[in-house]
């Protein structure tokens, strides 16, 4: 466990010591201490930046439309893979839906530009039927539902994992109880599955939420220039640019140590909507 323990320690908790240069004006040429304290002043600045909450904006709404679509997914899939009867079949597709995981995002946005590009296969294919190109990539319109697609497709097969597990300590003889007594397999996922792997969905969901506001760094960032600020800028990407393309350290550190706040705010209250529900949530308090 060390190498992992060392890693959080590190990148982590050590980490936080730098959510003081948002009380501060930073200058990373005199350093942390020496730099003056300016209070909630970078704050102020933050909240009447319109650039911050028209990215705040996408950020929420995309992250919404993850929620929406992205989070059932991996279920979805784990209950396709269980429901395979040979063991063979279902590792071939076990590996085969993992694969994309391990692909870096720059080559996940290549994929997709050569696929749905201005010159990709499909206005190839389009051009060779008579028919005009269509702007996919480009097109700010078709952004939020192009970049829920890529994430689906890069990350549903690694996040059935947990789902799988689940699903394997549900009692088969549920299952030929229900059958019995002539339930269909809507009915037998509605009261034997969904309560089975209840708990794993509520806490999945409430790790979720405490996350919705980091939708991604590495994907909003390669394919926002195609699209421009105006659709393409999250919370991730006004950090970058504020913190170190403008110089502003002070008020991407507020940005940041805001979005973990609101994180900190929506994992507490789930937790608690959990514990009325009767799950243990994340924790269970005293």
């Amino acid at each position: 466990m060390l190498p992992g323990v060392l890693y959080f320690l590190v990148f982590h908790y050590g980490a936080l010591f730098g959510n003081l240069i948002a009380f501060k004006d930073y200058v990373p040429f005199i350093g942390v201490w020496d730099s003056p304290w300016v209070g909630m002043e970078n704050f102020t600045s933050l909240l009447s930046d319109g650039d911050f909450w028209h990215a705040a904006w996408n950020t929420v709404s995309i992250a919404g439309l993850q929620l929406l679509f992205y989070f059932p997914a991996p279920l979805a899939l784990a209950l396709l893979l269980h429901s395979l009867a040979g063991d063979t079949l279902r590792r071939f597709v076990q590996s085969v839906v993992y694969l994309p995981h391990f692909i870096s995002w720059v080559i996940v946005v290549a994929l997709f530009q050569q696929v749905l590009g201005d010159i990709g296969v499909l206005n190839g294919v389009l051009g060779d039927m008579g028919l005009s190109a269509v702007d996919i990539i480009g097109n700010p319109d078709a952004y939020r539902p192009l970049v829920i697609a890529q994430v689906i497709w890069k990350e549903c097969g690694w996040g059935t994992i947990i789902f799988l597990a689940a699903l394997t300590n549900v009692n088969e003889q549920l299952y030929e109880a229900a059958a019995i007594d002539g339930a269909g397999w809507w009915r037998r996922f509605w009261h034997v599955t969904l309560p089975a792997i209840r708990p794993v969905v509520i806490l999945l969901l409430i790790l979720r939420l405490g996350d919705i506001l980091t939708v991604g760094f590495e994907q909003f960032f390669l394919q926002r220039n195609a699209v421009g600020p105006a659709a393409g800028e999250v919370l991730d990407t006004f950090v970058y640019y504020t913190g170190i393309g403008s110089g502003d350290f002070g008020t991407a550190t507020a940005a940041g140590l805001m979005k973990g706040a609101i994180g900190l705010v929506l994992v507490y209250s789930a937790n608690k909507i959990a514990h009325r529900m009767g799950e243990q949530g994340v924790y269970k308090s005293s």
